[in-house]
C-alpha cells in the first residue's frame, strides 16, 4: 500500500505541480494511522525526495523563473521555520486533537479557496502585471503552513504565481515545484531533529514516488491539468471535513461523559 500511495502522489505532483504534503499527510493519518507529527515530517521528506527528481527536469525545460523564485523564498524560508517550531510546541504540550483540528481547517480552507479560484482561472489576463515583489510577503504564511502541516507550497504557491506574475502555466508549475522543494528540504531537516520518524514507511513511499515522478514527467505534456486539480480539491475538501468531524467527536465525548455524570449524581440526590 505505501508504494502505491507514493506512486499516486508523485504522479499528481508531476502532472499538476501540487499534492506532495497536501495529499500525503491526511492519507497517512486517516488511512495508515500515522501520528500527525510523524506524518508531517514524512510528508516533507517525501516531498523533498520526489521534487529532487522533478526539479532538474523543470530546469532543463527552462520552466523555473529564478527571480520570482528568489522573492518566494525570501518569505517562505523563515515561514517554514516558524511553522515547524509551532508544531513542535503543540506536540510538546500534548495538543494532539487541536493539531488534527488545525490540519483539517487548513485542508478545508485550501481546498475551498482553490475550488473558488479554479472558476476564475479562465479569466487570466494576457497582459498581467508583474507583481513578484509581493510574493515575499505572501509566502511567509504559506511557508509557515508548510512547516506546520506539510501542505500549501504547491496549492497556494501556484495560485499566487498565477495572480501576481505573467508567467506561462508551465513556468508556474516549474517555479512552484522548485519553491516546494527548497522549503520542504528546510522543513524536513527541522522535523527530522524534532520528532520521531518512520524510516521504513518513508522509504516505501519514496520507492513508489520515484516511479510516479518519472511516469508523471513523461505524461505531463499530454494530460490536462485542470480536471485533475479540480478532482484533487474536492477530495481534499472531504478529507479536511473528516479531520474536523473526528476532532469534534473527540472534544465532545469527555463533555458528554461529564454531563452524564452530573445528571446521575443529581438523580441520586
Amino acid at each position: 500500500m505505501p508504494y502505491f500511495i507514493g506512486f499516486v502522489i508523485a504522479l499528481f505532483i508531476a502532472l499538476t505541480g501540487v499534492g506532495a504534503g497536501t495529499i500525503t499527510v491526511p492519507v497517512l493519518i486517516l488511512f495508515l494511522g500515522v501520528p500527525a507529527p510523524v506524518a508531517v515530517g514524512i510528508g516533507l521528506m517525501f516531498a523533498t525526495a520526489v521534487k529532487l527528481i522533478l526539479v532538474p527536469a523543470q530546469i532543463v525545460r527552462r520552466n523555473v523563473a529564478w527571480r520570482t523564485l528568489a522573492y518566494m523564498l525570501a518569505g517562505g524560508v523563515p515561514g517554514v521555520i516558524v511553522g515547524s517550531l509551532f508544531l513542535k510546541h503543540l506536540v510538546t504540550v500534548g495538543s494532539q486533537n487541536l493539531l488534527n483540528a488545525l490540519l483539517g481547517a487548513i485542508l478545508v480552507t485550501t481546498a475551498s479557496w482553490q475550488l473558488f479560484y479554479s472558476f476564475r482561472e479562465k479569466r487570466q489576463k494576457e497582459d498581467a502585471q508583474d507583481r513578484s515583489p509581493l510574493l515575499g510577503w505572501l509566502m511567509l504564511p504559506v511557508g509557515a503552513e508548510v512547516g506546520f502541516s506539510s501542505a500549501g507550497a504547491g496549492a497556494l504557491g501556484s495560485a499566487a504565481l498565477l495572480s501576481l506574475t505573467p508567467l506561462l502555466p508551465a513556468q508556474v508549475v516549474g517555479t512552484d515545484i522548485a519553491f516546494g522543494f527548497i522549503v520542504s528540504l528546510i522543513g524536513s531537516g527541522a522535523h527530522w531533529f524534532s520528532h520521531a520518524s518512520n524510516t521504513e514507511l518513508l522509504l516505501q513511499l519514496i520507492g513508489g514516488g520515484i516511479a510516479g515522478a518519472v511516469t508523471g514527467t513523461i505524461l505531463s505534456t499530454r494530460v490536462p491539468k485542470r480536471p485533475l486539480r479540480f478532482a484533487l480539491w474536492i477530495w481534499l475538501l472531504i478529507l479536511g471535513g473528516q479531520f474536523l468531524f473526528n476532532s469534534y467527536q473527540v472534544w465532545v465525548s469527555p463533555h458528554k461523559v461529564a454531563a452524564a455524570s452530573q445528571t446521575h449524581v443529581g438523580a441520586a440526590k
